[in-house]
């Protein structure tokens, strides 16, 4: 989906409390007073002895220095023995001695002076404990007010987003049926009385269903926008940590968090990070996430209609939910948000190029056309690579092959120009491509030709791309038939070129025996198989569910299907081949032109090979 504007002003910014930055500076403090005092607690003992001893110790000559300090006191260290060490102590005067000095000079010792530090060193006993109690107290204040994370592992992570950068229906763009079921949820928002006059009950949970990059958390926004109310945002993957019983009692302080902003939104993005079902991971019915489960659908059952808290939810793998979490009461309506159809796509792509200057030739309506299958976030990216690439020549305005640079690095990868090939390289290139471009304007069912091009783009030597003139969400067995043709293009221009194939048929085979098999397993389109469904799940597995699998049909059977595929894929090579011996000389003039310009349109290929023009221009309206 579309936004005018980044949405990422309205959230608030992880600033730290004040009093979260005053514990820190006292922690600090505490730490540094403790390291001080175990430094100072580290020295040698030092003794107490009378004076009369240290007036023996003096006469004897066992006096190395000493340290008068402050006039009363004397710190001193006796000379070292021959087999002993050196004892440090200390004596107080009893009473002015006036030949001390001249006794000390006589014996050769070592005289210093100092002034008290006893206050000082007071200090320096107590003032850590005292940092210890201001920072115990500060802490205690801190978790009654639930400022600090550090003692608040069970509170919600969730964010509040306020209406400073209101969003509205009118920035998401297409989504009409989602819109509409969520009109419902609005209107109660904004008027709740008049549903609960008439004993009507909305739904208490809505589960927005779609693939990744549609607007699911984008239409939340919107419903909080145009009803105004408070939105709290929060992944379902911040729930459970590796703490027992964190997640439950983050998703109880949520919960209540929605209750005392009544009415509101909570908004649960990627729900099947907590909601999958249980019994289904290693650690049974005591596993944290379970248990995080358990509490939300407690939480989700308990709440009364007249609370006015919506809760919405969005995932993308709503097969692997819980079945408690969809039952009526719960998340009790689904709300499908699809991919975009050209029309939403062309609506999408002028909402983001509002914000880039661009050029007269611009049109939206052929991009929409050349990105099918794309979400919302892949066309907001789009129009991103177009700007940066007209950036980076310098450019004023975004110009239509911007946008074609862009959507071929987006879907194909970096065009990688400084590659290295050799002439033969270029040419088989060029062969290969031509055979794939040139059966697009001899097949019935096949989608008009794009472009073509040999300039390598990802782990691609070169491209043919087809552009539909709509979207179809259906295919027939002629275009599939065409289409297994058409990848057999370039394996089948080498054999006719040179007798034999490159390893540059990979990919192709792939795409061609993947479609086969489809048309045969899961679509019905074998004559031999019949009009029966062999399809087997490939999804991931699901610890406890489907562990086993097993084939609904024999050996025999398995043997016919891979007949049937075999048979389809070799009537395409055959058929490939057949046309591009037929028209040689048009492979022959295009793989030429592809070396000298590389890079060939629609519109060059039919004036190179004398063909009509394109019947089919018209733009698609809705």
């Amino acid at each position: 989906m579309a936004l005018n504007d980044n949405n990422g002003g309205d959230e608030r910014k992880p600033i730290m409390p004040k009093g979260n930055r005053f514990a820190l500076f006292f922690f600090l403090a505490l730490i540094g007073g403790f390291a001080v005092l175990l430094v100072t607690n580290g020295k040698p003992e030092v003794k107490e002895k009378p004076y009369s001893e240290f007036l023996t110790l003096l006469e004897s000559d066992s006096v190395d220095w000493v340290k008068i300090v402050d006039h009363d006191m004397i710190q001193g260290a006796t000379r070292k023995p021959a087999n002993g060490e050196a004892t440090l102590f200390k004596t107080l005067i009893p009473y002015s001695d006036t030949t001390l000095m001249d006794r000390l000079s006589e014996k050769g010792v070592r005289v210093t002076g100092a002034r008290g530090n006893n206050a000082g060193y007071i200090i320096l006993q107590y003032v850590p404990w005292l940092l210890g109690i201001v920072f115990l107290w500060i802490m205690f204040r801190q978790m009654q007010g639930a400022g600090n994370k550090t003692f608040s592992f069970g509170k919600s992570r969730a964010k509040l987003y306020l209406d400073n950068k209101k969003i509205t229906f009118a920035d998401v763009a297409g989504q009409k049926e989602a819109k509409y079921e969520l009109q419902e949820v609005v209107e109660f928002l904004k008027t709740p009385e008049k549903f609960i006059k008439m004993g009507a009950r909305i739904p208490k949970g809505i589960l927005l269903v779609g693939m990744p990059g549609t607007g699911k958390t984008l239409l939340a926004k919107a419903i909080a926008g145009e009803a105004g109310r408070p939105f709290f945002h929060m992944s379902g993957s911040d729930f459970v940590e590796m703490f027992v019983g964190v997640g439950a009692s983050r998703v109880r302080d949520l919960f209540e968090q929605g209750r005392k902003n009544a009415p509101c939104i909570l908004f649960i993005d990627e729900l099947d990070a907590v909601g999958r079902t249980r019994g289904a991971g290693y650690g049974g019915g005591h596993d944290e996430r379970e248990q995080t489960l358990n509490q939300m659908l407690v939480e989700m059952d308990g709440f009364d209609t007249k609370d006015g808290v919506i809760i919405l939810a969005a995932t993308n793998r709503p097969d692997v939910l819980d079945p408690a979490l969809l039952r009526p009461g719960r998340f009790d309506r689904q709300v499908v948000v699809a991919m975009p159809d050209i029309n939403e796509r062309e609506a999408i792509l002028k909402i983001h190029a509002q914000k880039i200057p661009l050029r007269d030739n611009i049109d939206l309506h052929r991009i929409a056309r050349a990105t099918p299958g794309t979400s919302g976030a892949d066309l907001a990216n789009l129009v991103n690579e177009a700007a940066l690439f007209a950036a980076r020549k310098n450019e004023g305005t975004v110009g239509m092959e911007d946008f074609e640079e862009a959507r071929d690095k987006v879907f194909m990868g970096v065009a990688r120009r400084s590659l290295a090939l050799s002439d033969e390289d270029r040419m088989a290139t060029a062969f290969h491509e031509a055979g794939h471009a040139l059966l697009h304007y001899h097949l019935e069912h096949a989608d008009p030709l794009h472009k073509v091009t040999i300039i390598p783009h990802g782990q691609a030597l070169g491209l043919a791309l087809s552009l539909p003139e709509k979207d179809s969400y259906s295919r027939s067995r002629s275009w599939m038939e065409d289409r297994i043709v058409i990848s057999y293009g370039g394996m089948a221009a080498e054999r006719i070129q040179y007798g034999e194939t490159t390893s540059g048929v990979k990919n192709d085979l792939e795409q061609a025996t993947g479609m086969a098999r489809r048309m045969v397993c899961e679509w019905g389109m074998s004559d031999e198989m019949g009009a029966v469904s062999y399809e087997q799940e490939e999804g991931p597995i699901f610890l406890a569910k489907d562990i086993s699998r097993h084939k609904d049909y024999s050996e025999e059977t398995s043997k016919q299907i891979d007949r049937s595929i075999k048979a389809i894929l070799d009537r395409g090579f055959e058929k490939a081949l057949s046309l591009l011996r037929e028209h040689r000389d048009q492979l022959n003039i295009l793989a030429k032109e592809l070396v000298e310009r590389e890079t060939l349109s629609d519109d060059d290929i039919r004036a190179l090979l004398s063909l009509p023009p394109a019947t089919s221009r018209l733009s698609i309206t809705g």
